[in-house]
């Protein structure tokens, strides 16, 4: 795997993101820590000195020089404290009393903190060393030091850089080693994505993204991608077979209508023989429309709300409309059609749709049922939600086809020489999608029932 992808992945740009995030708050906290340590140190010291300064004055002020010549002395010559330092010289800076051996050049009397470099009279080796110290003038014209070796702090400001030093440095090998692995293990999965796509891109319309079995986001990607590629597959089958039925349906209305018009034109005949053809040729077309109709409700129920205003209908009221409109036909086609409608139920949907969708049951009823049958039309909440129903006492339609029924263009065998193109209960199925509501086919015994049930 190349270096450069892998440094150019989102992943690994987000875990250097992270760790410069964490890196620089981790010398934050510890740079405060540092400063806060080290200040605390500084005061404790310049404390320290402060009351050596204050012990030392009092001596001078209450018992005179020769006092504060014996405590300095006192101080300087203890063993068990070896990091406070003084000296005690004349007005012309020669020594009388201190662990010091000279004054420190260049150095000003004054209230002001310095930082000096010295050796002790009592170190053998005379290694310099460096101290904090006060320098004052006494009355008499003699002055003080008084300081505090500063190695100690010294060290402790090493010990603490070289903690931060180490702390660093794990988090900066650990965090650019998770960048990596975790981009390593991104650009895997991507890659095999992408790779899925470009078998897909070349023809190969089986081919889905590999699941981990993790159920991380990759996976819930790879998921949705592949039920993507489902539903684009079952819409190229199902294109295909609209394509090749729309062609085969479309035929025979075409080669009947061409068929009836060369007829007349073969032929020296009168008027009415023309008006023969011309009808039957009308009425083929007629077919022909019907089905580019049905057709166009069909995609246009499929394609949703974004192209179709829903707005609250009274149900009910829209079938007692569809009951009165076929109530004369069912009469004259010899049937009983029975109207059980409760009032005032309403849902959230499209007036047209709807009515187009019972309109294609009730023709379907209407053309199974044999002379003397009955047709019941029904609307209840008996489930929780408004279900919708037809049902009549025809042939019905057996289990085994109550699923491939709702796909464009299938017909039974015992449909074939019906009017119809079959494509009324696809157009209710798409109407169902549309509206959320359950489309099913079930055996009335004898006949079917057919219903929708919308969510309550």
């Amino acid at each position: 795997m190349p270096a450069t992808r892998l440094f150019r992945t989102s992943t690994f740009q987000i875990a250097i993101l992270y760790l410069v995030l964490f890196g620089t708050t981790l010398v934050g906290v510890l740079g405060f820590i540092y400063w806060a340590t080290s200040d605390l140190i500084d005061r404790q010291m310049n404390e320290t000195i402060q009351a050596e300064i204050r012990g030392l004055s009092e001596q001078y002020h209450d018992e005179g020089l020769a006092r504060l010549i014996e405590v300095v002395r006192d101080r300087s010559s203890r063993n068990d404290d070896l990091q406070n330092v003084y000296l005690l010289t004349d007005p012309l800076y020669r020594p009388l009393a201190g662990n010091l051996e000279n004054w420190p050049q260049r150095a000003e009397i004054g209230e002001s903190w310095t930082e000096i470099r010295l050796h002790r009279t009592a170190d053998p080796e005379r290694i310099e060393r460096r101290f904090r110290a006060r320098l004052f003038d006494l009355p008499g014209g003699f002055h003080l030091l008084v300081g505090r070796d500063t190695q100690a702090r010294g060290n402790f400001r090493r010990i603490m850089e070289e903690g931060f030093a180490w702390a660093l440095i794990p988090v900066l090998l650990l965090g650019l080693g998770g960048g990596i692995v975790v981009g390593r293990y991104a650009l895997r999965r991507v890659d095999a994505v992408a790779a899925a796509s470009r078998e897909i891109v070349k023809g190969d319309l089986a081919r889905r993204v590999p699941l981990s079995g993790s159920g991380d986001e990759f996976d819930r990607l790879a998921r949705t991608i592949n039920e993507m590629l489902d539903q684009i597959d079952m819409l190229m089958t199902g294109m295909r077979a609209v394509t090749d039925s729309l062609a085969h349906d479309l035929r025979s209305p075409l080669t009947r209508a061409k068929g009836s018009i060369e007829f007349a034109l073969r032929r020296e005949a009168d008027a009415g023989v023309y008006r023969q053809a011309l009808e039957q040729t009308n009425t083929e077309l007629d077919t022909i429309l019907r089905t580019f109709e049905a057709l166009i409700n069909i995609a246009e129920a499929e394609a949703g709300v974004t192209r179709l205003t829903m707005t609250d209908l009274d149900l009910s009221d829209l079938m007692r409309d569809l009951f009165e409109m076929y109530q004369p036909i069912a009469e004259d086609a010899g049937l009983e059609l029975v109207p059980e409608i409760a009032p005032g139920i309403t849902v959230t949907g499209h007036r047209q749709m709807l009515g187009q969708a019972v309109a294609n049951l009730l023709d379907n009823a209407g053309k199974f049922t044999p002379r003397g049958g009955r047709i019941v039309i029904s609307l209840d909440t008996s489930s929780g939600g408004p279900v919708l129903r037809v049902t009549d006492n025809g042939p019905g339609i057996p289990a085994e086809h109550r699923k491939s029924v709702l796909q464009r263009f299938v017909r039974l065998d015992g449909s074939r020489n019906a009017p119809g193109s079959g494509l009324g209960l696809s157009l209710v199925a798409a109407v169902a999608r549309l509206h959320g509501a359950t489309f099913t086919l079930a055996d009335n015994a004898p006949g079917l029932a057919a219903s929708l049930a919308f969510p309550a």
